[in-house]
């Protein structure tokens, strides 16, 4: 057994094969790169069994799609794609609007102009594309639009309404939509769930302390533990009596679980907090709020915004402004203008409000694509990509160090701005894409990857797994609070993080690492009986199976072990009849969804970047896959996917990254026409 740097302990996988050094690739014959550096691609000679119209469709895609993601880097250095998720963001944008007092009508029209353009047929709002209505999102895409002025005598808002009506009504809707109907009296306080702000008090070894919330839930609870402390009230605009079942009484009365389950224990937990907001001390409640307020501003960053995400930030605003921050308060004038950044303004005049926006997250991964795909690592936009990374790095603690308190900082966020949440995720696939790039500042991108490698490593869980932004995130009892019906609201380790951590571990010399063997111990563990593993950020098997193969075989696992054959046999199953690959965001709920949707770029390049990864580069499944591409991608060397192909929630919110259809279809054509990466020998 070796000691690791948490108390906890690491061991070599028996059963694992040895891993090399380096990472090599497994396709066809090799011949030198025409301008070396650190990770150098070579290409495939003719002496490949290969099909030569593929081959060659393969190249001309890579080029053009080389060139067009050229095209897209910003003068700074990064590469940003829109990130598209539900009307739910640009409703209650409008709703924050309304409570403040600062709605103007040229934001409300072009807002509700792109709340409409989203509406189904059937009247409804779908979280992604071609998924079914959400009843919560369709509650409040149609509040926005009466706000802007549209009527419930008008076609599309009898459709929605008779729709929600069918559903339940307002009562079954999420709690966070019910707190936003709350703030206007359209939902009754008492009709909600308690969440007090004593809980700021808790010390992380008590149940339901703060940090037992994933670090999205965590930004969002705390400000929302003041407003449900105040239970504002702003004068609504307008009834809602046709969104209820029955005006009358729009909460009718629910059973109770049995007090011996949990939810029946929570559900009573939750009873006995309500009789505490009645009769909680004063100045213990005043001193609460006032650490909450202390908290937020705390954690707001440079920029203004909260954690980089657009949900604390509005929640952020109305606490603060309930606890007497005025407007024009620097905290709140800050806070407004980085909600602003988050709006995409589109060409017919509509207004998007992305959830968050990835700039780090797709730079890294356009790096490694443009790397993969032959251009030198010496480029002008890699050496320009790699300096804005390195300016990018975090180097000061976050709430990450409330369980790792030793842990020297030293990693990368998914945002502009986020300081105190650096993500593990990003943080492998930036040493990933540094380690392509033959920079001039040598000891300046040593200097970064060792610290972002020494974090990783410190940050691993004790079952030998990764989450996304904290260690050991795994408390069973924050997502059993009735109050948190909104999604995933804890961080445990995920298949996919995973194996991004071990492929950079492996490509930093560290395959034979005691916590390297134990996440390939856990990954192989967390293998599915069909072959596939689960993804938990992207959708979905397909996204874990594309993450997992290729981090096994860079750790040394042949394409013989028989987790790779087991991956490969379901990869070939699930192939669709077109030669691509698809999974329905609907795989998180039915199992027959599983592997099975229409074809997008994003998800064919993952099935086609394990494959290639397991030394499939020259089977049938891959050429079909790979003609897939080359066929369906537009001259302009892109792609196009309406499809959801991102997760931020399993299930519960999902994410459209625009960029995913260029970096992974790119990286996946680099790898098939240059075979994979090649790193010189590795740091020990």
């Amino acid at each position: 057994m070796t000691a690791t740097t948490d108390g906890s302990t690491g061991s070599v996988d028996p059963g694992a094969t040895s891993a090399s050094q380096t990472t090599t690739s497994t396709t066809s014959p090799h011949t030198p790169p025409s301008s070396p550096s650190p990770a150098s691609t070579t290409s495939r000679t003719s002496t490949t069994t290969v099909a030569p119209d593929v081959l060659d469709a393969a190249r001309r895609a890579t080029e053009r799609a080389v060139g067009h993601l050229l095209d897209r880097q910003d003068a700074q250095g990064w590469w940003k794609g829109d990130l598209e998720t539900n009307v739910s963001m640009d409703a209650e944008d409008l709703l924050l609007r309304q409570f403040l007092g600062i709605q103007d009508e040229r934001t409300v029209q072009a807002a509700a102009l792109f709340i409409r353009g989203e509406q189904r047929e059937d009247g409804t709002w779908a979280t992604f594309n071609g998924g079914p209505g959400d009843l919560s999102a369709t509650v409040e895409a149609y509040v926005a639009l009466r706000l802007a002025g549209d009527l419930p005598e008008d076609p599309h808002m009898i459709r929605a309404a008779a729709w929600v009506r069918a559903r339940g009504g307002i009562a079954a809707s999420r709690v966070f939509t019910r707190i936003w109907l709350a703030l206007f009296g359209w939902w009754k306080w008492d009709d909600l769930p308690e969440l007090p702000p004593e809980l700021i008090f808790f010390p992380k070894w008590v149940p339901l302390n703060i940090y037992d919330f994933g670090c999205w839930a965590r930004q969002t609870i705390v400000p929302l533990t003041v407003v449900s402390a105040k239970r504002p009230v702003r004068p609504a605009p307008f009834a809602l009596d046709e969104l209820h079942t029955d005006p009358r009484d729009p909460n009718p009365p629910k059973r109770l679980a049995s007090p011996a389950s949990w939810d029946g224990l929570f559900q009573r937990l939750d009873k006995a907090l309500h009789v505490y907001h009645r009769f909680a001390p004063p100045p213990l409640r005043r001193t609460a709020m006032k650490s909450a307020a202390r908290w937020i501003i705390e954690r707001q960053e440079n920029d203004g915004c909260w954690g980089g995400i657009q949900p604390p930030a509005v929640y952020s605003l109305i606490a603060l402004h309930l606890l007497g921050y005025d407007l024009e308060h620097p905290v709140m004038k800050a806070g407004l203008e980085s909600l602003d950044r988050f709006a995409i303004w589109r060409e017919d005049g509509a207004r998007m409000i992305e959830a968050c926006q990835s700039p780090v997250w797709d730079t890294c991964l356009a790096t490694i694509a443009l790397a993969d795909a032959g251009l030198p690592g010496d480029h002008p936009a890699l050496v320009k990509a790699a300096d804005w990374m390195l300016a990018e790095e975090i180097v000061r603690p976050g709430d990450w160090a409330v369980r790792r308190p030793g842990l020297p900082p030293g990693g990368w966020a998914f945002e502009f701005h986020n300081d105190n949440y650096p993500d593990i995720d990003d943080t492998a696939e930036v040493i990933l894409a540094l380690r392509r790039v033959q920079h001039p500042d040598r000891e300046r991108i040593e200097g970064a990857i060792a610290r972002g490698v020494r974090w990783n490593l410190g940050m691993q869980s004790k079952n030998g797994a990764w989450g996304a932004f904290d260690a050991d995130n795994t408390s069973a009892f924050p997502n059993r609070l009735p109050f948190c019906d909104f999604g995933e609201v804890i961080d445990p380790p995920s298949a996919d993080v995973t194996a991004h951590v071990v492929e950079m571990l492996a490509v930093e010399g560290k395959a034979h690492h005691p916590r390297t063997r134990r996440g390939i111990t856990w990954l192989l563990a967390e293998q599915e009986d069909n072959g596939a593993w689960f993804g938990r950020w992207g959708v979905n098997y397909v996204y874990g199976t594309g993450s997992v193969v290729p981090a096994l075989t860079a750790a040394g696992l042949p394409g013989s072990h028989p987790a790779i054959r087991r991956a490969v046999a379901w990869l070939e199953s699930v192939q669709n009849d077109d030669g691509g690959w698809g999974e329905d965001l609907r795989s998180y709920k039915e199992p027959d969804w599983v592997g099975h949707g229409a074809s997008t770029a994003s998800q064919t390049a993952w099935a086609l970047l394990a494959l290639i990864a397991a030394g499939e580069s020259d089977s049938k499944a891959t050429e079909r896959g790979i003609a897939w591409l080359a066929e369906t991608q537009l001259p302009d060397g892109s792609w196009d996917e309406p499809y959801f192909t991102g997760t931020g929630f399993p299930w519960d919110f999902s994410i459209n990254y625009h960029l995913y259809r260029q970096v992974f279809p790119l990286t996946a054509l680099g790898r098939y026409v240059h075979g994979e990466p090649v790193f010189p020998t590795a740091r020990p």
